[in-house]
């Protein structure tokens, strides 16, 4: 089983202009990631920019890098250019790691791409980490999934989910009887059907929770999801973030 590893990667960012390109511990936030996703065992590893400068510095550390379209609104889009450009074939597994994040194991990289050649009905793999304070699990910025018994998605949101409506609005602490789980949004999916996917029009539940796997469900379609073999820790999306991120690099 082989794998491709893209990263999708823009310079703006409203809360940190730049960010691909920002220093962590001697090396830009880019190349932390691309490290991740290295030391994994994909085949090839990809940086899908719009950015000159990204592309120019991402160059300097020997990454293959695909310059795209300013156009794309999503990832998925960067991603599917990428795949056009390239000539993957469709049952090629593409797995999908954000430019923000470079706390990523290698091991949870493996795992996404391994579970979507595992697990016939899967369109998409990804997974999730057990929430354990209440403070995330009611807050919007973290995306609870509920799956059903054999680990396909029932639902993804920025509430939380499942409601316990005999504990909650309580908000002091998390009840022992019930699991909540937070979405670590790492991908894999087959580039036959990523192609086919930024095809379909935004759905209802989509635009409404900002959440862009709630359309493969709203087609039909089933998302895998397992516990991350390895602590993910957290994307780089505020300065707060950054300077977290920074000091775990300088310490290691």
């Amino acid at each position: 089983m082989s794998f491709t590893v893209v990263i999708p990667a823009r310079y703006a960012s409203s809360r940190l202009p730049g960010k691909p390109l920002l220093d962590i511990a001697g090396k830009t936030l880019i190349e932390r990631v691309y490290d991740c996703a290295k030391n994994s065992a994909a085949r090839d590893v990809i940086i899908a920019t719009d950015d000159e400068r990204i592309e120019k510095v991402a160059k300097q550390f020997s990454a293959d890098v695909c310059m795209t379209s300013i156009n794309h609104q999503t990832g998925s889009d960067r991603l599917t250019e990428v795949i056009k450009a390239r000539k993957m074939k469709d049952d090629e597994i593409i797995v999908n790691l954000q430019g923000d994040e470079p706390l990523m194991p290698s091991e949870v990289i493996n795992q996404v791409a391994n579970n979507l050649a595992k697990y016939d009905l899967a369109s998409a793999t990804t997974v999730c980490e057990r929430i354990e304070q209440a403070d995330d699990l009611f807050d919007p910025h973290t995306v609870k999934v509920v799956t059903d018994q054999t680990g396909y998605a029932m639902y993804f949101s920025r509430a939380s989910i499942p409601w316990d409506r005999q504990h909650f609005p309580d908000h002091g602490s998390l009840p022992d009887y019930v699991e909540h789980y937070r979405h670590i949004g790492l991908y894999a999916y087959r580039a036959g059907f990523l192609d086919q996917f930024v095809s379909w029009p935004v759905c209802h539940h989509e635009k409404v929770e900002a959440l862009e796997q709630l359309r493969i469900l709203w087609h039909g379609y089933k998302i895998h999801v397992e516990q991350a073999v390895a602590q993910t820790g957290f994307g780089v999306d505020t300065q707060e973030d950054l300077d977290k991120v920074r000091r775990i690099f300088e310490s290691r």
